[in-house]
């Protein structure tokens, strides 16, 4: 049963915003009225990873939360044999996307970790698809390009990256503009200007925006050439990156 987020809907002295169980239980309520697109772009996603996958690899999923794109997959790839590494470090979204996946025949191709992503240990050439869903967003601006570096030498040649990250535009009226219709959006789909200032502050210096241009940059540096932006709405902007 889908819960609606009310989280910051009362004042209240806002601690750093975590993936523990009171966001678990809204999760999915809150990422679709503060996610635009977040549907469409998880099953594009689900069909690209069906498309690209090799026989044999491995399919990472970092920072899995509830398994969404998972379940997604499943049904994109339906009698194919696969394995995918399901990879998160908040616990509580972990066991839900266990309860999720218990009533799945197929769903044992899934095998689900707890680890921090700069923990994961990759082996070179063993994967075919790598998913990153608005989650490089919330690592240390030190450890992106190690990631990042780690995933492309898992890749095999024709394997794909699919990135979805929050960018910030390096102008400065137009970060302004993106942040002004990303609000008017939230308020559209029901959260008030206290609950969108309060979450803006829980995930002050939680998550961390870059450029379009520094995301490229970083993508171009460890390997990447073939770079496609499928999506974008304002600062949401989705990546597919295929290895030659």
């Amino acid at each position: 049963m889908q819960h609606k987020d009310a989280i910051y809907s009362q004042t209240q002295d806002v601690a750093p915003f975590e993936f523990n169980e009171k966001v678990v239980n809204v999760f999915d309520d809150m990422i679709t009225r503060s996610v635009p697109l977040y549907r469409e772009s998880l099953q594009r996603q689900a069909q690209l990873a069906a498309h690209y996958y090799q026989p044999g690899s491995c399919i990472y999923d970092l920072g899995c939360s509830n398994g969404n794109f998972g379940l997604l997959f499943l049904q994109e790839i339906g009698a194919i044999p696969f394995k995918m590494q399901a990879i998160d470090n908040s616990r509580p979204m972990l066991e839900q996307y266990q309860r999720r996946l218990q009533p799945i025949l197929n769903s044992k191709q899934i095998d689900i970790n707890h680890a921090a992503l700069e923990e994961v240990k990759f082996t070179v050439d063993s994967a075919s698809v790598v998913v990153i869903n608005l989650t490089l967003q919330f690592l240390a601006l030190n450890s992106r390009d190690k990631l990042l570096q780690d995933i492309y030498d898992a890749l095999r040649p024709g394997g794909i990256l699919l990135l979805s990250e929050k960018v910030i535009h390096a102008d400065t009226q137009m970060a302004e503009l993106q942040q002004d219709w990303y609000y008017r959006l939230k308020k559209e789909n029901g959260y008030s200007q206290l609950e969108i200032s309060q979450k803006r502050e829980a995930l002050e210096n939680v998550l961390i925006p870059e450029t379009l241009e520094q995301h490229q940059q970083r993508l171009n540096n460890v390997g990447f050439k073939k770079i496609e932006i499928w999506l974008k709405w304002f600062h949401f902007t989705s990546f597919l990156c295929v290895k030659e």
